[in-house]
C-alpha cells in the first residue's frame, strides 16, 4: 500500500513538521509506504506536484493522495488525480463552501476515486481558545471604560476550511459574552511577520483591546512582539490566545504570556491513514461516514504539557501503536475515536 502526502505547509513549520512525523509513525505502525512532498504554503507547487503525479507512469503512482484544501484547492487537486485514476483523500481541511460543494459533490459520485474526508472539529478549537481568554481577562478584570473587553481577532485565511471553521468557534464564545467586543478582524495568512505588522497598527487604532484572538501560534506570536514592542507585557496588560503544539507556544503558556493553547490536531493525518488502511483492507469506512468530522483538539493545561514533552519530545510518535485505532486490526471497534487525549493515553501504556 503506498499513499503520498501533499503537505500544503513548510518543511520547517513544527505544526505540519507534527503531522509529518504522526503520519510516518502511522505508516511504520501499519507497513505502509509513505511519500510525503511539502508544497511550503505555495498552493500552486501543490498543483504541480498533483500533476507531476499524474504524469507518472503507472506503476509508479501511488495507490492513495491525502491532501488538505487549503487555498480552496482540493477540487482542483482532485480532478486532476482522479483523472490519473490516482484515490484522493481530503484530510485537516475538507470542502464547506457552497461554490467548491457545486463543483465537486460528494465523495465517489463526480470524482469516483475521491473516496472522503476527515477533519478536526475546529470550530472546537476557536470556541475553546476565545471562551478560555475571555474567562481569564474577566478575572484580571481587563475591561476598558466602557465596562467591556475589547478583543482583536487575527485569523488565518479567508478560503480554508480550518480556518473559517476556528472562526466560527471563536465568534460563538463572543456571542455567548455580552461583555465582549470585537473591535476588528484582520486575516495574516498564517504568517508571523504579517500579525506583527498588522498587530501594530492594530494598537494603534484600538487602544482599548486587550483580548488578542489568534488563529495558530506564528501569528499570536506576532502579535505579542508588537505588544512588547509598546512596552507591554504578554499575559499581564494583555491576554493572548493561540492554536498548535510548538515548542515555542509550550513555552509561552507555561511563562504565561499565553494564555490559552488548543492543539493535537496535527495527528489528522495519521488516522487518515488509519482509515485508508482499513479501506485498502476490505473494511470501507463508508458504513461511518465519507466526510467525518471528529473531536481531536486539546485545551492545554501546563500538566498536559509535561506529558505531551515525556510522550513525545524526544523521539516523535514511534511509541503510538496506530494498529489499535484499526477496524481492520480490531473487529470491536464500531466506531473510530480519535481525539488527541486518547492518543496520549495509548502512548503511556505503552511506555
Amino acid at each position: 500500500m503506498t499513499v503520498t502526502f501533499l503537505n500544503p505547509g513548510k518543511s520547517d513549520e513544527i505544526y505540519w513538521v507534527h503531522a509529518t512525523q504522526s503520519m510516518e509513525a502511522a505508516a511504520r505502525s501499519l507497513g505502509v509506504q509513505l511519500e510525503v512532498l511539502y508544497a511550503e504554503r505555495n498552493h500552486l507547487q501543490a498543483l504541480t506536484f498533483a500533476r507531476q503525479l499524474a504524469a507518472r507512469p503507472r506503476f509508479a503512482r501511488p495507490d492513495y493522495v491525502i491532501l488538505s484544501n487549503d487555498y480552496a484547492t482540493g477540487p482542483e487537486l482532485i480532478r486532476i488525480l482522479d483523472a490519473a485514476q490516482i484515490k484522493t483523500f481530503l484530510s485537516f481541511s475538507g470542502i464547506s463552501d457552497s461554490k467548491e460543494r457545486a463543483r465537486i459533490g460528494v465523495p465517489r459520485s463526480l470524482y469516483r476515486g475521491w473516496l472522503g474526508s476527515l477533519e478536526p472539529q475546529s470550530e472546537e478549537a476557536g470556541y475553546l481558545t476565545a471562551q478560555t481568554l475571555i474567562a481569564k481577562a474577566r478575572a484580571a478584570r481587563l475591561t476598558a471604560p466602557d465596562g467591556k473587553l475589547h478583543m482583536l481577532v487575527i485569523a488565518g485565511d479567508r478560503s480554508t476550511t480550518s480556518s473559517l471553521k476556528r472562526n466560527t468557534g471563536m465568534h460563538r464564545a463572543v456571542s455567548e459574552s455580552a461583555d465582549v467586543i470585537i473591535d476588528q478582524e484582520v486575516y495574516a495568512e498564517w504568517n508571523r511577520a504579517k500579525a506583527q505588522e498588522q498587530s501594530e497598527w492594530l494598537y494603534l487604532r484600538h487602544p482599548h483591546a486587550r483580548l488578542i484572538w489568534s488563529g495558530n501560534d506564528l501569528m499570536a506570536f506576532g502579535a505579542m512582539e508588537a505588544w512588547r514592542a509598546r512596552g507591554g507585557k504578554p499575559g499581564n496588560d494583555a491576554l493572548f490566545s493561540a492554536i498548535n503544539t510548538s515548542a515555542e507556544a509550550f513555552t509561552a503558556l507555561e511563562s504565561g504570556s499565553l494564555s490559552a493553547l488548543a492543539g493535537g490536531h496535527f495527528i489528522t493525518g495519521a488516522f487518515s491513514l488509519v482509515m485508508l488502511y482499513d479501506y485498502h483492507n476490505g473494511k470501507d469506512f463508508a458504513e461511518e461516514g465519507l466526510e467525518l468530522g471528529k473531536s481531536m483538539f486539546i485545551l492545554f493545561s501546563k500538566e498536559d504539557l509535561s506529558r505531551f514533552r515525556f510522550l513525545f519530545g524526544n523521539t516523535g510518535f514511534t511509541q503510538v501503536n496506530f494498529r489499535k485505532f484499526s477496524k481492520v486490526l480490531n473487529p470491536s471497534i464500531k466506531s473510530y475515536h480519535f481525539s488527541f487525549a486518547q492518543l496520549m493515553t495509548r502512548a503511556e501504556e505503552k511506555k
